[in-house]
């Protein structure tokens, strides 16, 4: 594989630390390599592959050096700021943050789902929210042989989504101190308040699902509800994803179907306790599907259990799995 100069915006946070233990994993073929971030972590150094990296702060100025990919995790400002100028200078942008997802211009990609996608960018691809990511990936052999005609989300996300704040309020909050980053206390709690409200009484996490789902399945009119919650969980995101398809199915097929599917894992066998759980995806790059079972209130309905770990897939892996066919395109 064709080796390429890559940059990383944000390095210092935590989907830019599981950037490096990623690409380190996946071998990742890198000529050159630089790291960016805000000027208070300027002057720091990363370690990367045994080697030290002098952490550069970002400017306008830093892309004018041949720089093939970048990977940004510095929020949707930075994003929306950064990302064009990059783009400018020759070097494809893949994006974690919200700013250019629903941009009519910008590919929204999932690699196991709509990888064809990655050839109409203009220099800036879009990597979708945690949730969403993990979702399309369980429902994309659904909707494949089944055409799916309405899905109904409840997800229990943890903490890390909301980043270092959401993960140090759940354990202050395990030792009694009051929350900084949620509205009120997530130890012991669930809180059904993911990003802020809009008018129509969801929120924007609700909404992106909504969204990006149909952006990705190329289905501006598929049917989909949404209800996000915090859970007292540190990493890994659970979802209860509720589907009615237009084709009749057998669950031994469709068992069978999720098995060859890229980027899936079958735990069903509840007989015998086994399931997806948070706990046991942390670290991995798939998503786990479990509890595949009918839903025998409507004519073709099926319920899943779909968990996956939300720093890694829902947003490191996806990221460079994108950059990776990337690179598959420069060769």
């Amino acid at each position: 594989m064709k080796k390429v100069n890559l940059a990383i915006v944000g390095a210092t946070g935590m989907v830019g630390r599981t950037f490096l233990e990623v690409l380190e994993k996946r071998d990742f073929p890198i000529e050159n390599f630089y790291v960016f971030a805000s000027a208070r972590s300027a002057g720091k150094t990363i370690t990367f592959r045994g080697k030290e990296y002098v952490i550069e702060e970002l400017t306008e100025q830093s892309f004018d050096r041949p720089i093939d990919i970048a990977l940004f995790s510095a929020g949707g400002s930075i994003s929306q700021k950064f990302a064009p100028i990059a783009a400018s200078k020759g070097c494809v942008v893949v994006d974690n943050s919200s700013a250019w997802r629903m941009d009519p211009n910008v590919p929204l990609v999932v690699p196991e789902v709509n990888p064809e996608d990655i050839k109409k960018h203009k220099g800036i691809i879009a990597n979708p929210n945690c949730s969403t990511i993990q979702a399309v990936v369980a429902l994309k052999p659904i909707h494949e042989y089944y055409t799916i005609k309405r899905i109904i989300y409840t997800t229990y996300q943890a903490v890390s989504g909301a980043g270092m704040g959401g993960w140090a309020d759940l354990e202050e909050g395990l030792k009694g101190n009051p929350p900084k980053k949620f509205p009120h206390p997530i130890a012991n709690n669930c809180l059904p308040h993911i990003d802020s409200f809009l008018d129509n009484g969801y929120t924007k996490e609700e909404m992106k699902m909504v969204e990006e789902t149909r952006k990705i399945f190329h289905a501006p009119d598929l049917k989909i509800t949404a209800t996000t919650v915090r859970v007292p969980v540190f990493n890994g995101h659970s979802e209860a994803i509720n589907v009615e398809v237009e084709k009749p199915f057998e669950l031994e097929e469709l068992k069978g179907i999720f098995k060859k599917a890229p980027g899936i894992i079958v735990q069903d066998d509840p007989q015998n306790d086994i399931y997806p759980l948070a706990t046991e995806t942390t670290g991995k790059d798939e998503v786990f599907v479990g509890r595949i079972r009918r839903d025998e209130s409507v004519e073709n309905g099926i319920n899943l259990w779909v968990v996956a770990d939300n720093i890694r897939k829902g947003a490191a892996t996806n990221t460079i799995q994108i950059a990776e066919l990337l690179v598959q395109e420069m060769a």
